[in-house]
């Protein structure tokens, strides 16, 4: 039952905040700083993601094959390779440090 409240009360949060952007005046959208902290946000929330997903472990960081096939996609990046090579190269170079460590 409580997760059902957990879901109905997110549901609910989703809606508001969608309610929210919505009611926000177009003058402040227009704001230069606005619109760049609006570009910039996802990638700031996409980075922290990733950082916690591959280093971190319970309450404690950890340096494993995960790290391994993070800095061979960022590899990738750096080369401008397509997108599905960079996902490519985090798989492949991730299995092998977890096969052979």
């Amino acid at each position: 039952m409580n997760i059902w409240i957990a879901v109905g009360l997110t549901a609910v949060g989703c809606y508001l905040a969608k309610l929210l952007g919505l009611l926000v005046p177009a003058g402040v959208l227009e704001r230069p700083l606005v619109q760049r902290l609006a570009a910039l946000l996802p990638v700031a929330l996409l980075a922290a993601l990733t950082a916690e997903q591959t280093f971190g472990d319970d309450q404690q960081l950890v340096l494993d094959a995960r790290a391994a096939g993070l800095a061979a996609a960022a590899l990738a990046l750096v080369l401008r390779a397509p997108f599905l090579v960079v996902v490519g190269a985090a798989v492949v170079v991730t299995a092998a440090g977890r096969a052979l460590f």
